[in-house]
């Protein structure tokens, strides 16, 4: 009974971890801009001397990040201010660790009036699974 309760929840959340990690490469539109859900190997290719966006906490930043990523988390009160800081007619590039905060965060940020919002496929965990690199 007990092995078949681990076993259940063992498979329960091996699927829950593919799903999350797995969101499809896809453009959405929206009446401000669009919003790209892109591959590690597009967000690395694309975002070259652009803007890149961790969005994770300063704790989780520090565990290593993206090469040139500017941390802004998500969770603090000033988020939206300080994203509003930035240019909104130049892509964002925004990563988080699997991928579910940053599909909030792109609808808000692309609500700010940002043209070209894009999004890493599965967040930094998606990013070290494919083998880019991370800098601690």
């Amino acid at each position: 009974m007990k092995t078949t309760i681990k076993l259940s929840l063992l498979l329960f959340l091996a699927l829950l971890n593919v799903n999350c990690n797995n969101k499809k490469a896809s453009k959405t539109i929206t009446e401000f801009g669009e919003i790209n859900v892109v591959t590690p190997k597009e967000f690395k290719e694309k975002s070259i001397n652009k803007t890149i966006i961790d969005i994770r906490t300063p704790n989780e930043f520090l565990e290593g990040h993206i090469d040139g990523a500017v941390n802004i988390n998500y969770f603090d009160k000033n988020f939206l201010d300080e994203i509003s800081k930035l240019d909104k007619t130049k892509p964002i590039f925004m990563y988080c660790r699997s991928g579910n905060r940053t599909s909030s965060a792109s609808k808000k940020i692309s609500k700010l009036g940002f043209e070209q919002v894009y999004d890493l496929q599965g967040g930094i965990l998606n990013w070290a699974k494919t083998n880019h690199e991370i800098v601690k």
